[in-house]
């Protein structure tokens, strides 16, 4: 995605161990920079070893540790072109709402586990995740503004391109 994009400025939600992170950066342009927001700093360490193991060079992620919702709004509108979201699943739509912020035309946001171990399609699941990400998904198709395409690979893979 990172790729096809010739992406120069990705923001990433859930920095995690680092994979989502060294497979984004190696996809982007040389000269494009990563940046990370998780909530806990083990994440973030054990990610930053994954980036210098990848060889990575160091200058080219921004790791902020804390809440996303608290850190997004502080980031550039605008300026991205790939929002990646595999947070809170409570918060995807709120991710959905600064993504359409942070993103430049053309731009694309991707939400991990858009399928939720087969629950989303489930109407009798009703548990605060999978109604937080079935509410991603209507928010999505209902966007104009967006060309959408689920993925059913893994956990599913929503990709959102702004228009």
């Amino acid at each position: 995605m990172a790729a096809l994009l010739a992406a120069r400025n990705v923001v990433e939600i859930g920095t995690g161990c680092g994979i989502s992170g060294v497979w984004l950066m190696r996809g982007m342009r040389a000269d494009g920079v990563l940046t990370s927001v998780d909530l806990e700093a083990e994440h973030q360490r054990v990610a930053k070893i994954a980036f210098t193991e990848a060889g990575l060079a160091p200058q080219r992620v921004r790791l902020i540790p804390g809440a996303a919702l608290e850190v997004l709004p502080r980031l550039t509108d605008g300026h991205y072109d790939v929002v990646f979201c595999d947070g809170d699943k409570q918060e995807y739509p709120r991710y959905l709402e600064q993504a359409m912020r942070l993103l430049r035309p053309g731009g694309v946001v991707a939400f991990d586990n858009s399928l939720w171990h087969d629950k989303v399609a489930d109407p009798a699941v009703r548990d605060a995740d999978t109604t937080a990400i079935r509410e991603t998904l209507r928010l999505v198709a209902d966007d104009e503004s967006l060309l959408e395409l689920l993925l059913p690979v893994g956990d599913g893979l929503l990709l959102a391109q702004k228009r």
